[in-house]
């Protein structure tokens, strides 16, 4: 098949001259995406958590702490958790399932730098069907062939030999439908793994209204599969995030803090 994809091969992550420069970058992602997730209503109580893999100590993650609303998180809220669940870094707690599913998640997939998990209303009614998403629309394409379902449920995952199958479940893919759960998403970067969740979480959205009004025509596979290489690539949800990047920057520049 020929490249389909006009961003194939540009170089679009930024440089770093240290790491103490990558880690003020990857937080700063970080607290943005929180924000976001809190701008679209992604929050449910305590649950739900984005990590970022640290530059320096890849065997450690990026995470808010227990009990933080998103729409407060500043960088300086941001906590690291080593992989005995330690916090080493930052004041608070860590929220024992985001230490459960993320610990595990970026052990099984070392090319992972962030992984986004959120109990969103229409990720989780969509979850309770127990099955993938189709590709009936352009933006859903992105998950064609690129999702998984954790067809399992046994409460709040506090257990690291859940995180495990859920790790597993996820395999290469860049998400995963926890059933009567919610959505995970990955990245190799921290934006494009809060771009995967909200798109995701809006395909869900759009599925659910589309069958309550009739039966969705699918996109043909060879057309989805296309469509998934112009719209699913790594570099392609970097940069789907970038324009709510700046949105969230100019409307509410606290979280830098």
């Amino acid at each position: 098949m020929p490249e389909t994809n006009p961003l194939a091969g540009v170089s679009y992550l930024p440089a770093f001259e240290s790491v103490a420069e990558e880690r003020r970058h990857r937080k700063e992602r970080l607290a943005a995406a929180f924000r976001l997730f809190g701008r679209f209503g992604f929050d449910e109580g305590v649950a739900g958590h984005i990590t970022a893999r640290d530059p320096e100590r890849p065997d450690c993650f990026w995470v808010n702490p227990f009990g933080m609303n998103f729409g407060h998180i500043r960088v300086s809220d941001l906590i690291m958790v080593d992989d005995t669940g330690t916090v080493v870094e930052g004041d608070g707690i860590v929220n024992g399932a985001a230490f459960a599913i993320h610990s595990q998640v970026h052990a099984a997939r070392p090319d992972v730098i962030a992984a986004a998990h959120a109990h969103s209303i229409h990720g989780k009614a969509w979850s309770a069907l127990g099955r993938r998403l189709d590709p009936i629309t352009q933006d859903a394409c992105a998950f064609h062939d690129d999702h998984a379902l954790f067809d399992d449920y046994t409460g709040v995952v506090l257990d690291l030999s859940e995180g495990v199958r859920i790790g597993q479940a996820l395999g290469d893919r860049k998400a995963v439908i926890l059933r009567n759960h919610g959505l995970l998403t990955v990245g190799h970067s921290v934006d494009e793994a809060a771009w995967w969740f909200i798109t995701m979480e809006r395909s869900c959205q759009a599925q659910l209204l589309a069958e309550a009004a009739g039966t969705p025509v699918l996109i043909d596979p060879a057309n989805a599969a296309l469509t998934a290489t112009q719209v699913g690539s790594h570099i392609a949800g970097y940069f789907s995030f970038q324009p709510l990047y700046a949105k969230i920057t100019r409307e509410q520049p606290d979280f830098f803090d």
